[in-house]
């Protein structure tokens, strides 16, 4: 099994401000590191990046950000490519999910993830065979 982390459960690894979710982010975080099987994407990097440093009340050192980064890169990366902008696209045309929740979704698809950890998405949902966690309820 592969487990995608969105944007939003990495940031909480960070945010003091969120005590409870910094700690339940940090044990599902280790406990799939040490299994060896987190899955990211390019765009969970870009977006990581833009958070931890300008959207939190108390925002990290771009140098402690850029090794945060550097570490998550060590990890398997799905790539932003332009099929998987189209592919992105079609889902967001066919659902009701942002263009931006559509290629977090298509990302974990092609990473062959089986749960995409999310609280941004509806807690429980299927789609094709990922499944949408969020880890915080």
């Amino acid at each position: 099994m592969k487990y995608f982390f969105d944007t939003n459960v990495l940031v909480y690894l960070f945010d003091g401000d969120a005590p409870e979710k910094r700690k339940r982010s940090r044990r599902l975080f280790e406990e799939h590191a040490d299994a060896g099987n987190i899955i990211l994407s390019t765009q969970v990097l870009q977006e990581f990046y833009v958070t931890v440093t300008r959207k939190l009340a108390r925002p990290m050192d771009t140098g402690a950000a850029l090794e945060a980064v550097s570490s998550f890169a060590e990890l398997p990366i799905v790539q932003v490519d332009i099929k998987l902008v189209l592919a992105a696209i079609h889902r967001s045309r066919e659902s009701k999910f942002s263009f931006w929740n559509g290629l977090i979704i298509q990302a974990a698809i092609e990473g062959h993830a089986t749960t995409l950890y999310s609280e941004d998405l509806q807690h429980g949902q299927l789609i094709e065979e990922l499944r949408v966690t969020n880890p915080f309820m």
